[in-house]
C-alpha cells in the first residue's frame, strides 16, 4: 500500500488561523482537537475501536513530509499507514512517518506496533511535545484506492522527543462524519 510521490501537487497545509473560509464548528472541533484521536474514537465507538495496519516499511518520504520534518528532500524514513476503525468500519486513514536517522537508536520501535495505536503511544510518553496542528484537503491520489474521494479533510502534527520527530497525518473518511453525526457539506 505504498503511496510515494505522485504527480499531483502536494497540498498546502494550513494552521487554523490561515483557513478561509472556516469549516463548520463541528468539523473544526475534530480537526483541531489537541487530545488523542485514538481516545476520541474509542469513546465515539463505545470501545469498538481497532487499528488495521496497511503498510509499514522504509521508503523515501514525500516532499511535504521532508519539509515538515526539516529533512533533505528524498530522505528515507519509516512509513506506517493504518486504518483506525470503529465497529470494523474504517473511520480514519492515518500515515505516520519518521526519519531513518532519528529512529535508529532512539528506542521507539514503530516497526513493532502491529495493531496497536501509535497515537496512544505518543500521548502516553510525556517526553513528546506536539507542535501545532495543520490541515488540508488531502490529495485523493495519496489515499488507498478503496477510500479515495476528493476533498477529504486531513490534519497532521509533528511530535518531537529529543532528536526524534514523528509526523502523524490523519485523514477523516466520510464514515467518521456519519458516526459522529457531523455534516461536512456545511464546510
Amino acid at each position: 500500500m505504498q503511496h510515494t510521490e505522485s504527480p499531483c501537487p502536494p497540498p498546502t497545509w494550513l494552521f487554523q488561523s490561515q483557513l478561509t473560509p472556516l469549516p463548520d464548528t463541528s468539523i473544526l472541533d475534530w480537526l483541531f482537537d489537541n487530545g488523542s484521536l485514538t481516545r476520541r474514537l474509542i469513546h465515539l465507538t463505545n470501545d469498538a475501536f481497532s487499528v488495521t495496519p496497511l503498510f509499514e516499511g522504509w521508503q523515501p518520504l514525500r516532499t511535504d513530509e521532508c519539509a515538515a520534518l526539516d529533512l533533505a528532500e528524498g530522505s528515507e524514513g519509516w512509513v506506517r499507514e493504518v486504518y483506525l476503525r470503529g465497529h470494523g468500519q474504517a473511520l480514519v486513514f492515518a500515515r505516520s512517518v519518521a526519519a531513518r536517522s532519528a529512529l535508529q537508536g532512539d528506542g521507539l520501535h514503530m516497526d513493532e506496533l502491529g495493531s496497536r495505536s501509535l497515537g496512544e503511544l505518543l500521548f502516553c510518553d510525556h517526553a513528546f511535545q506536539r507542535r501545532a496542528i495543520e490541515v488540508c484537503h488531502y490529495p485523493q491520489a495519496w489515499l488507498p484506492s478503496e477510500v479515495r474521494a476528493p476533498g477529504l479533510w486531513a490534519r497532521r502534527s509533528r511530535f518531537d522527543r529529543g532528536a526524534l520527530s514523528v509526523l502523524v497525518a490523519e485523514i477523516f473518511l466520510p464514515t467518521l462524519w456519519s458516526a459522529a453525526r457531523v455534516h461536512p457539506e456545511n464546510c
